[in-house]
């Protein structure tokens, strides 16, 4: 059965499904506990476009200054031929930018808050945001959901991504603690901010999902395709908090997607096999997740992860099923993302019900306890 003709009802009734899971906790972290992020924004680049709202003090790695730029003046950090950063009349091997009267920087394309620090790396530049966590919030909740969707599925979001973020935060052993991108979660800077994500982030301030009184990894994903996974199935890691559960993403307009390929165009993604003629699935997760399979092509056989297929052949997610003929091959699949965590499309649809942000979070993760941090306010 092609997979994109299955369908999924609703059919409990949601108090049943959706209890109240929370029990409050009060958590007020060290005072020298910081609450700046670390985001890494560009890497390997060779140059990037850099400026401040306001006037700005530029100074080296150690924090001595070096002097100052005006506000609203463009300029050009380099990776110089000596193994360091040049911008303007300064040099060295890391460069801070720091707006006064909380002003913005201006990073390649986009304004963000805080500071940035442009640090020389093996003859390439990385470039980093260091930013309030409630302030980089703003932007992840803009940045991960639409500000529109409602208020209930915002504040969700706020708290996974609040969550996540002090958890790499505390495990960070690089000069950033997270990216910008998918690889972490994604952060645009301040055109992704609206109202409606600061009052998502302003009204669960502090807020984070902890098991066992410390935070955990809230993983979330687009959709799961009508269920989530347990995570050892998907991460070989198991965590008591990341179960599988039934989701309640079918209205997502990705909850279902199709993509045909010929065995040529397949083979051209892939390495040495050739043309493919046939793919066969070695393994699965219990919810259908493709873990890897066997690729036949009529120069070579391989078998390669889920992951790598996906990638490759740049599918929304593991979960599909593969059909062949004369013509090639239909890849029939459901969901968006790894399906780890809390649905984005679930809270979604469980916030239009009726469902509030506790009933969502304790829908998706098991076991938790919603605790409150004392934030502060880092400049330098």
């Amino acid at each position: 059965m092609i997979l994109s003709q299955a369908k999924i009802r609703l059919t409990a009734p949601l108090k049943s499904l959706l209890p109240t899971l929370f029990v409050w906790l009060l958590l007020f972290a060290p005072a020298q506990a910081a609450t700046a992020l670390k985001v890494a924004l560009k890497e390997d680049v060779k140059q990037i476009a850099v400026g401040s709202s306001t006037a700005a003090v530029v100074r080296d790695g150690t924090g001595k200054p070096l002097g100052q730029i005006e506000g609203m003046n463009a300029f050009h950090a380099v990776a110089s031929a000596d193994n360091k950063v040049k911008l303007g009349q300064w040099d060295a091997s890391q460069l801070w930018i720091d707006p006064k009267n909380n002003g913005q920087v201006w990073i390649g394309e986009n304004w963000y808050r805080g500071d940035t620090r442009l640090i020389y790396d093996d003859s390439d530049l990385t470039v980093v945001n260091q930013v309030n966590l409630e302030d980089y919030l703003y932007s992840v909740v803009g940045s991960e959901m639409a500000a529109s969707w409602p208020l209930e599925a915002l504040k969700a979001q706020a708290v996974a991504a609040r969550s996540y973020a002090l958890y790499k935060h505390k495990r960070s052993r690089n000069s950033y603690d997270l990216e910008s991108t998918t690889a972490s979660q994604v952060y645009k800077g301040v055109r992704s901010e609206t109202p409606r994500t600061r009052q998502a982030v302003n009204s669960t301030k502090g807020q984070i999902l902890t098991y066992q009184g410390n935070v955990i990894l809230a993983a979330f994903h687009a959709s799961s395709g009508g269920h989530t996974e347990d995570v050892e199935d998907v991460w070989n890691r198991r965590l008591p908090y990341l179960r599988g559960v039934s989701d309640y993403d079918q209205t997502a307009p990705v909850y279902q997607w199709q993509k045909r390929f010929s065995g040529r165009e397949i083979g051209q993604q892939l390495e040495e096999v050739g043309t493919v003629e046939k793919l066969i699935p070695q393994q699965t997760t219990p919810q259908g997740r493709i873990v890897n399979l066997k690729v036949v092509g009529d120069r070579a056989a391989k078998t390669i992860s889920g992951k790598q297929f996906r990638k490759a052949l740049d599918l929304k997610s593991t979960l599909f099923e593969i059909h062949q003929n004369r013509r090639g091959f239909i890849i029939a699949g459901r969901g968006f993302g790894h399906g780890l965590g809390l649905s984005q499309w679930g809270a979604y649809y469980l916030a239009q019900q009726g469902a509030n942000y506790r009933q969502i979070l304790g829908h998706y993760y098991a076991q938790v306890q919603l605790a409150l941090i004392e934030t502060q306010m880092v400049r330098n």
